[in-house]
């Protein structure tokens, strides 16, 4: 289990296979607060308070959940101060309890966090199935590939270009601008595109300081598509020559 500091209220958390088979537990559980997910969670912050001084009592956590491949997954733990701000459309919490009330601990998967789990148990499956259906011989084929795509929710149009800058030109991939007709918001849909787990997890670090992400579908595209205004086919790259 490898812990990461961020910032003073995130830490990113990369579980590996190995992980999950020393705490004996399923990646599929974890969307579902099991009680191995509990006690994998819980050490999992008390090993974040002993190396950074992560304190998370009494505090509400937003999770975001990124993919590296079926069998590993890298968890973005925030703490949130003020989460009467947020929109409760793009994030639930789980607020982490003091260790001598573990068992009342609750790990309430998040919308976005059980669409990725799915997915990766759905590839899971038809990479088993085709191992079993195939002749004694079979060649050898590559794992099967998930395409993530995100949502990050902009007030103002200055926020996207300052988003922009921030990344430095870091994300050349497939991303579009819209603007809502009703909100005036600006959304802006990001594709993981060639983008490795591990720079695609950068590039969303940085547009969370801008703007509010979330887990996003191809039909929630293509419903932006037909009812929002297209800004831009390429934001990011277009806004940072501002």
């Amino acid at each position: 289990m490898k812990i990461e500091k961020i910032n003073e209220n995130q830490i990113r958390c990369t579980l590996t296979k190995e992980d999950l088979e020393l705490h004996q537990i399923r990646l599929s559980e974890l969307a579902y607060g099991t009680e191995k997910a509990k006690k994998l969670f819980r050490d999992m912050m008390q090993q974040a308070q002993i190396q950074f001084g992560f304190e998370a009592d009494n505090i509400p956590l937003m999770i975001e959940a990124i993919p590296v491949n079926v069998d590993s997954i890298i968890l973005i733990i925030t703490k949130v101060e003020d989460p009467e701000e947020l929109d409760t459309r793009f994030s639930k919490f789980t607020p982490y309890k003091d260790r001598g009330q573990a068992d009342s601990v609750q790990l309430d998967g998040a919308d976005n966090i059980i669409d990725i789990f799915q997915k990766l148990c759905e590839a899971k499956r038809k990479d088993t199935a085709q191992k079993v259906s195939a002749p004694a011989e079979p060649p050898v084929s590559p794992a099967p590939e998930i395409s993530i795509i995100r949502l990050y929710t902009f007030s103002h149009l200055d926020d996207v270009i300052d988003a922009s800058h921030g990344l430095n030109g870091f994300f050349t991939g497939e991303n579009s601008l819209y603007k809502e007709s009703r909100s005036g918001r600006y959304q802006l849909v990001l594709h993981q595109s060639d983008c490795t787990p591990e720079d695609f997890n950068k590039v969303c670090n940085i547009l969370s300081e801008y703007g509010k992400g979330k887990a996003f579908t191809a039909a929630g595209e293509a419903y932006l598509k037909e009812h929002g205004e297209l800004i831009s086919l390429h934001a990011l790259q277009q806004l940072a020559q501002i």
